[in-house]
């Protein structure tokens, strides 16, 4: 994955920040291109395995719509409220749509470990509930661009 920054490289997260980062944040923004070339951007649940972003969309939005017609993607993951708190990665690439979609629980054992970790990450449970509307996403990403705005105090 390559890290797109060159300003701003002593406030970028370090490997390990940014894996911590995106395994405790649960929120994400997505942002698509609609078939006009006109941007979209929607909210998200997420889960970090470690090296991709898994997206849990459902089936019948605009943001799926999307990213079945032209499957780049951006995805921005932040938090803070006060400027010197400011915490964020950005994360590009293409989207790859994993099993099925809808996704009724079928057995597909590339999405066990996924599965049982945004359970619980999301929904405090041991299994994923399916309601036949959502299906899986996968972001791998090409680039990455994160801050950390805490850093600035020891600048």
């Amino acid at each position: 994955m390559a890290v797109t920054q060159r300003r701003g490289r002593r406030i970028m997260m370090t490997p390990d920040e940014l894996d911590e980062f995106l395994t405790t944040q649960r929120t994400c923004r997505v942002a698509t291109v609609s078939a006009d070339g006109a941007p979209h951007v929607s909210t998200l649940w997420f889960v970090w395995d470690g090296k991709s972003l898994w997206l849990y969309s459902i089936t019948r939005s605009k943001r799926w719509s999307d990213l079945r017609r032209d499957p780049r993607v951006a995805v921005v993951v932040d938090t803070g409220e006060e400027y010197d708190d400011l915490q964020g990665v950005e994360l590009s690439g293409t989207v790859e749509f994993i099993g099925e979609a809808p996704r009724t629980g079928e057995p597909y054992p590339e999405l066990d470990a996924v599965e049982r970790l945004f359970a619980r990450k999301n929904f405090a449970l041991d299994e994923m509930p399916h309601d036949g509307r959502h299906a899986w996403m996968r972001l791998t990403p090409k680039a990455t661009a994160s801050w950390d705005f805490r850093k600035l105090a020891s600048l």
